[in-house]
C-alpha cells in the first residue's frame, strides 16, 4: 500500500479490524505517557504523531461537508482525525462520555459515508476500559477477509 491510497478490494472487516487495534494501541501509548486531564487539543495532536509513526495515514481536522435536501450547507463539520480515509477518530478529554457523544461519533460516520469510528476519552484512568466502538451499514457491506 502505497502513500494513502488503499485500494478497495484490500477493504475488509479483517483490514479495518487490524487498524483499529492499531490506533487503540497508539491511544493507549499517548494515554499512558500522558495521563489525564490535558485539553483535547494536546491529546490529539499526541495521537496524529503517534499513528504517523505506526506507519499508518492520518489526516487532522478534515471537513465534511453538511449535505441536506440535497444541498451542501456552508458550514461542514469537522473531525478530529481520519485514519487511512476508513476510520473517524473523535477525542474527548471530559469526565465522561455519555450516549450523545456516540450519537454524535455515527452521525460523522453516516455524512462521510465511513465504516468504523472510534472515541476516545483521554480524561479517564484506563482509556480501553471507556471508548466505544462503533461500525455502519458500510461495513456490513465488507467482505469479511
Amino acid at each position: 500500500m502505497e502513500g494513502t491510497e488503499v485500494h478497495r478490494e484490500m477493504i475488509t472487516h479483517e483490514y479495518i479490524n487490524s487498524l483499529s487495534f492499531k490506533i487503540i494501541g497508539c491511544a493507549i501509548e499517548v494515554h499512558k505517557q500522558l495521563g489525564p486531564g490535558l485539553l483535547e487539543s494536546v491529546y490529539e495532536e499526541c495521537l496524529f504523531d503517534e499513528l504517523k509513526e505506526a506507519g499508518v495515514f492520518p489526516k487532522r481536522q478534515i471537513a465534511v461537508p453538511i449535505v441536506y435536501k440535497g444541498k451542501t450547507l456552508g458550514n461542514p463539520l469537522k473531525l478530529d482525525l481520519i485514519v487511512n480515509d476508513l476510520i473517524i477518530v473523535e477525542n474527548k478529554a471530559i469526565e465522561a462520555l455519555h450516549p450523545i457523544h456516540s450519537a454524535i461519533l455515527l452521525s460523522y460516520l453516516t455524512l462521510a459515508g465511513k465504516p468504523k469510528g472510534l472515541l476516545f476519552n483521554f480524561c479517564s484512568l484506563n482509556i480501553k476500559d471507556t471508548m466505544i466502538s462503533l461500525v455502519t451499514p458500510e461495513f456490513a457491506k465488507l467482505p469479511r477477509q
